[in-house]
């Protein structure tokens, strides 16, 4: 069993993963402190296949957690939201953003994301 946090796979199947050696290349760090921001909610992972894994969409186009998403998981974590409903909420189509809270993470619309994401914790 696996001391690093995880959840059961709860991601759309057409979501782009990376294994944890591909999230510490592209961060530029060794494995063992991509586990550290697994344990602190930086990162949010899954096991698919066995084998644990992070959505590709967590890293931004410079190869940097995105910005908001440990703020927006410390939130919802505080709010009582376990990492698995904290990823079924990031992934799920919303019209009124439009797309997936983790895609407007990437762009002008992260603060009503962050926004949403307090609302739901109280």
């Amino acid at each position: 069993m696996s001391t690093v946090p995880h959840s059961d796979d709860v991601l759309p199947a057409d979501v782009e993963v990376l294994d944890l050696p591909e999230v510490a290349d592209r961060l530029g760090i060794p494995v063992t402190r991509v586990h550290d921001l697994l344990r602190d909610g930086a990162l949010l992972a899954v096991r698919r296949d066995r084998h644990l894994v992070v959505p590709a969409t967590f890293l931004d186009d410079d190869d940097e957690v995105l910005r908001f998403l440990p703020g927006l998981v410390a939130v919802l974590r505080d709010g009582g939201y376990r990492d698995d409903e904290v990823l079924r909420w990031l992934f799920e189509e919303d019209e009124s953003l439009p797309g997936r809270p983790v895609a407007a993470l990437h762009g002008h619309r992260a603060r009503e994301v962050m926004r949403r994401a307090q609302a739901m914790a109280f």
